[in-house]
């Protein structure tokens, strides 16, 4: 009977699911500063699906498929930012993180692109293709380990691809399956901090990394890595040259997309269901329209433009194309996007019609004022809404054929009966009335049964009528704009702000007013801001609590 002897191949793999394990489990741990050797590891946050595909396709073109699921990512504190320190990986995810990996190799390495990805093969001079593989090790992990190898690691992978090459018969089979580990590993699946030698900030490759994926949502390109590798990033001159340089670039709009994609969940789309004999005009072509509309709108008006952020709430300009031209009565007969512009007076204005938002925040066959005013509490004005008790009656408000209670206002009034729903009705629902001439898929309309809708109510001691008036009450809104601010500070660090941040978080919100509510500006200050490379304080909630908050479930009428 022949002995068990694993593969180099599985070994090597195997190898690499423990350090995924031991990656995960740095997780847990708060950020207490510098081991002793003054480099250790201080935060971990998980790349979300976005920023993996967005690399794969900066370090080898966009011509290397992402083919696979992915674990969902987890949203805590409001943002998947700050759920990305609050995660690991289960080993279903891995398995399934192993897949894609063997996938994203098999391309690299196979015939059509391994001449321009790889670049060398075994010849005279290299028999055994041992400084081709350390050559293609050492230049793809730097991008794909978001700094340089040691000479330690550059060996032991050209090993592995050594003996996986004589075990599958190929070096390129070789290669293919130490690439594949390399996906693999918690270096790339994880932004691992590192303290720099004084102990008190992140050390340069940690600060490009932060600085990338703030500012495109991606991995370091290579003039950052350079900077990093050269120690401009440790100067303030070279510092903020990159930031610059970045915020300047075409990018800067990918980054500004992937934060408010984040911060309005709009990713959540991609789970949205409506009933189309009621909302015929709904299709998942129109839902992919409706997010990428916002985006387009957003990054029009606060990247090309320059303008005010709170513009956002009363732009009559919006991303238009044929498939929304039915939800928003556009007779559209251009191809492509373009940039409409609502004439003043329309209902239509501002961020708070846009159709994406009233879509994703309504019931499948009706609309939901309770739902969409606690979006417009937590989202734009950071507020916490109570969850509902757990056996509330919804049969009031569900019941849209009730012949005395024609409206949605109206049976919401009398759900209000019900002491235990009235608390959190009342901080949400007058909000969420303004938007009720929105229906479910967000067209516009003027009754509901037959009976006029009422659109009036109160914010922030003002009354308005309809939404249009509403959204300029959000854009003279200080809690608005103060929101946005600790939104984007929560964007940048990955965790909630505690005490200690506040004099940050006030000096980033003065910044902010004093360059015109500009989110440039803002996001400039963000990078440029020391505490960004500070080592995560050490009362920082550990991440084990803000998962188990994050798992909580509510229902909303």
């Amino acid at each position: 009977m022949k002995p068990f002897v694993r593969s180099p191949l599985k070994a090597a793999m195997a190898g690499l699911a423990l350090a995924a394990a031991a990656g995960a489990a740095l997780i847990g741990a708060q950020a207490a500063g510098p081991n002793e050797a003054g480099a250790g590891p201080v935060m971990v946050r998980k790349l979300t699906e976005d920023q993996y595909r967005r690399s794969i396709a900066d370090i080898f073109g966009p011509g290397i498929k992402v083919v696979g699921r992915f674990e969902p990512d987890l949203r805590v504190e409001g943002l998947l930012a700050v759920g990305t320190s609050a995660v690991s990986v289960t080993p279903g995810g891995f398995e399934q993180y192993e897949a894609i990996a063997r996938g994203i190799a098999g391309q690299v390495t196979g015939e059509a692109h391994r001449a321009e990805l790889v670049g060398c093969a075994p010849g005279a001079s290299d028999r055994n293709g041992a400084k081709c593989a350390a050559s293609f090790i050492r230049r793809v992990g730097l991008r794909l380990y978001r700094r340089p190898l040691s000479a330690q690691e550059v060996n032991g992978l050209t090993s592995v691809t050594l003996a996986a090459a004589r075990e599958l018969g190929t070096f390129d089979a070789g290669l293919s399956a130490t690439l594949a580990g390399m996906l693999a590993s918690p270096d790339f699946l994880f932004r691992i901090d590192r303290a720099a030698r004084s102990g008190e900030t992140v050390d340069s490759w940690a600060k490009a990394s932060r600085l990338s994926f703030l500012l495109w949502d991606t991995t370091p390109d290579k003039d950052l890595l350079d900077a990093a590798a050269n120690g401009a990033l440790d100067t303030p001159q070279g510092l903020s040259r990159q930031v610059d340089r970045m915020i300047a670039s075409p990018r800067f709009s990918e980054g500004v997309r992937a934060f408010f994609t984040d911060m309005l969940q709009l990713g959540d789309i991609d789970n949205l269901s409506k009933d189309v004999l009621i909302f015929p005009a709904y299709s998942t072509s129109v839902a992919e329209a409706m997010r990428e509309q916002t985006l387009r709108t957003i990054t029009y008006l606060l990247v090309d433009q320059d303008r005010d952020y709170r513009d956002l709430f009363t732009a009559r300009q919006i991303a238009m194309n044929r498939l929304l031209g039915p939800v928003y009565d556009i007779p559209v007969g251009k191809q492509g996007w373009y940039i409409h512009e609502f004439p003043a007076g329309d209902p239509r204005t501002g961020l708070l019609t846009h159709a994406s938002l009233l879509a994703l925040h309504a019931h499948p066959g009706r609309t939901s004022p309770t739902l969409r005013g606690k979006a417009l509490r937590e989202i734009l004005l950071c507020e916490k809404v109570p969850s509902p008790p757990a056996n509330v009656n919804f049969a009031v408000v569900q019941d849209v054929n009730n012949p005395t209670l024609k409206t949605t206002r109206a049976r919401l009034l009398a759900h209000l009966d019900d002491e235990s729903c009235s608390t959190c009705h009342k901080i949400t629902d007058p909000l969420g009335l303004g938007l009720e001439q929105f229906d479910g898929v967000g067209q516009f309309r003027t009754r509901e049964n037959g009976e006029s809708i009422d659109v009036t109510g109160t914010f922030e001691a003002s009354g308005y009528d309809g939404a249009a008036q509403l959204g300029k009450l959000f854009a003279g809104s200080s809690q608005a704009n103060s929101c946005l601010v600790r939104t984007a500070w929560k964007y940048a660090h990955g965790r909630e702000p505690y005490g200690a941040d506040a004099s940050d978080l006030a000096a980033l919100g003065e910044t902010f007013a004093q360059q015109g509510h500009r989110m440039k500006a803002l996001f400039r200050a963000l990078a440029l801001d020391p505490d960004f490379y500070s080592l995560a304080p050490g009362g920082a909630k550990p991440a084990a609590t803000l998962a188990a908050g994050a798992m909580h479930k509510e229902t909303t009428p």
